[in-house]
């Protein structure tokens, strides 16, 4: 364990993907414990360069663009302006948010492969990879999805079975297909550039398991588990037409494994920080930083991103030989949503911006409890009736109201000018002995990574001056003894001074809010303990609410859009099922397939994905629920003959009956399509 005193800080913040907004999974497991952190160094006076940005290259970003039928630039500048001004609004307090789609990325990326490929640090190996004859191209892992041979999943991808967890390679899979054109694919040579883990195990298992025993068990174990099995080469380069170009001669078609380029973004975002632009005008030496040894490297990280900080990007920047190396890596576990885990896909998820649009200005409440529920030792779970109550009988009933107590008093009774304190009582010298030993514990905690702790350090706090409110009494003292109601006033008020310091890192407006009604300008850390902050007679704000409670409503409004969530996950499953077992002619004959023609449609409110559809089925008229309203608009669609299969059971859907499933097929590109009759059928003919 490093005790080596540091002049300056580089924490990095793992780059999100670009190919959707940001969720509570990720910011409970990356963003606020990095913002807590470098919140608390500032307070500090430290030197401080907090790193983000998007990455924007990889196999996820062309999927979604497939998916969207756009293309991988036009998804990553999207998602790339909603998840900054995300980050933005909730105080996410990065120096610099850049992406890896900038050339100061590209040349960056670049410039590090070409050194250690002149420095013989990698293999070039020829391999066979699985491709696409019909699409013309290699396939990446997760262009694949075969059979998993351990578990007989037969959605699994090229790289994992997302069933059963395991960790695949495409050749594993069991009649492997191709998801852009559904050929099976063929094996075909293919050259690619590798760096060869197998040479850097004996260092990292003497850097990780000797030298860093301080990091946490799960980070630790993780590590141990990946060099005890055994390291292997990895390739550094792929086969894709999206991505930084591989910088060698005869190599197009080729661009750098997005493992490989996403951590030197890291590198990238602070050449673009430093380089005089954008924001920062005055240019900077960036080196400092990155090659200083008295700077201290950490990087936030989830756990699935523990190998490639821990290992991979390790053994890059020892390869480099310029670098210095993460001094700790606090990863975090997952958290649930609801008892379930968060899928991007389904979307089952809180997401960063549709919460701050309906949740305005309590974008502290929502840091405080991901804090407070963060899965720092194992996976969490959020729900929103726990939110609920942490933000009404903790943030209102404990912080805000203890604060609120004191700022009204002492408009009630001293004209909102902070009263002097006089005689102390016991009770009194015991509140500010209790008061020093806060921060303190707060600091050793946050420095510790034990972020939970030194929020709820930061609470007991505000208890401690809610507790000395109600033994004191001063509403009752005012008519008997103002001089001790004047002391007991001070020194809560004292208190709030303090809370305004402490809270900072984790409720950042709450802080400014807090800071503004005492007549404070922001104190730093060294200042917090201290029991003199405000000045007799410093004139107090007129007291305002810093927190309010939550109603019943707007929690049933986030759980029903949850299980909405659920019914349209239902629907899409249904409409977009795999092959089904095989069935007789006498199962096919019971189905009533019918011409019909939509007659009205509209959307079902509060949905995403259902239109209400009024059917002329040649036998009735009758009403039809369906999950299309992402792929039509229902003004588009009246006219439309479409089949029908009328005698489907009823079902209500949203509170409306619907009498039957209009027939649907998916494309390749999941666009769906009417069944439609080749020509002009009445309504009500059978389809046989």
């Amino acid at each position: 364990m490093s005790t080596k005193k540091f002049n300056r800080y580089t924490i990095t913040s793992a780059l999100p993907y670009a190919n959707g907004p940001v969720h509570i999974g990720h910011l409970a497991g990356v963003y606020i414990p990095a913002d807590i952190y470098a919140r608390y160094l500032r307070s500090k006076g430290e030197d401080v360069l907090f790193i983000g940005g998007s990455d924007e290259h990889g196999v996820p970003i062309t999927i979604r663009a497939k998916k969207e039928g756009t293309t991988p630039q036009a998804i990553v500048d999207k998602y790339h302006g909603i998840i900054s001004k995300s980050f933005q609004e909730l105080g996410i307090s990065f120096d610099i948010y850049s992406r890896t789609s900038k050339q100061v990325h590209f040349d960056t990326s670049q410039e590090f492969f070409t050194k250690l490929y002149e420095n013989g640090k990698f293999i070039e190996q020829t391999t066979e990879q699985y491709f696409d004859e019909k699409a013309n191209q290699f396939l990446a892992d997760r262009y694949i999805t075969g059979t998993c041979p351990k578990c007989g999943n037969e959605n699994a991808y090229g790289d994992q079975c997302e069933k059963c967890g395991s960790t695949l390679s495409p050749t594993e899979l069991i009649n492997p297909k191709s998801t852009l054109s559904g050929a099976a694919p063929i094996l075909k040579t293919t050259k690619h550039w590798y760096l060869p883990l197998d040479q850097y195990e004996p260092w990292l298992r003497e850097w990780i398991l000797e030298g860093h025993k301080e990091w946490k068990s799960n980070v630790y174990g993780q590590c141990k588990s990946w060099i005890d099995q055994g390291l292997q080469p990895r390739a550094v380069t792929r086969d894709l037409d999206w991505g930084v170009p591989v910088p060698l001669p005869n190599s197009e078609g080729k661009v750098l494994y997005v493992w490989f380029d996403a951590p030197i973004g890291y590198i990238s975002a602070t050449k673009d920080w430093a380089s005089g632009l954008g924001d920062n005008p005055i240019a900077r030496d960036w080196t400092v930083y990155w090659k200083n040894e008295d700077t201290k490297l950490v990087h936030f990280i989830g756990k699935d991103n523990i190998v490639f900080h821990c290992i991979i990007f390790p053994a890059m920047l020892k390869a480099e030989g310029s670098y210095i190396l993460p001094e700790n890596v606090p990863a975090n576990e997952f958290l649930n949503l609801e008892g379930n885990k968060i899928s991007t896909s389904r979307n089952w998820a809180v997401w960063l911006h549709e919460y701050l649009e309906e949740f305005r200005h309590k974008q502290d409440v929502l840091r405080y409890v991901l804090c407070a529920n963060a899965p720092e030792s194992k996976d969490n779970d959020f729900t929103w009736k726990d939110f609920q109550a942490r933000n009404n009988n903790e943030l209102v009933a404990i912080f805000g109201n203890f604060v609120n107590r004191a700022v009204v008093l002492t408009h009630k009774y001293f004209e909102g000018k902070v009263p002097a304190t006089q005689d102390l009582q016991p009770i009194d010298l015991q509140l500010i002995e209790d008061l020093k030993k806060y921060p303190p514990q707060i600091a050793e905690a946050i420095e510790n990574y034990h972020f939970r702790e030194a929020l709820a350090l930061m609470i007991d706090l505000a208890r401690t001056g809610n507790k000395y409110l109600a033994e004191t009494e001063p509403w009752k003292l005012i008519k008997t003894d103002e001089k001790r109601v004047k002391t007991i006033l001070n020194l809560s008020l004292q208190i709030a001074a303090n809370l305004a310091i402490v809270c900072e890192p984790f409720l950042p407006f709450t802080a400014a809010k807090l800071n503004l009604q005492l007549g404070l300008s922001p104190n730093k850390w060294a200042d917090a303990g201290n029991s003199n902050l405000l000045m007799n007679g410093t004139l107090l704000a007129e007291p305002t609410l810093l927190f309010d409670k939550i109603e019943d409503d707007a929690i049933a409004a986030q759980l029903q859009k949850l299980e909405q969530t659920k019914i349209d996950n239902d629907l899409a499953n249904a409409v977009l099922a795999e092959a089904k077992p095989e069935i007789a002619f006498d199962d096919f004959g019971k189905m009533d397939i019918r011409v019909a023609t939509i007659l009205e449609a509209e959307k079902v409110p509060k949905t995403k994905k259902l239109l209400k559809i009024k059917l002329d089925t040649g036998l009735d008229q009758r009403t039809v629920v369906s999950g299309i309203a992402e792929h039509y608009e229902p003004e588009n669609i009246i006219g439309q003959k479409v089949c029908l299969l009328a005698n489907l059971a009823p079902r209500e859907i949203k509170g409306i009956p619907s009498q039957g499933m209009i027939l649907m097929a998916e494309g390749k590109d999941g666009k769906l399509s009417f069944i439609t009759p080749a020509d002009d059928k009445n309504n009500g003919a059978c389809v046989n």
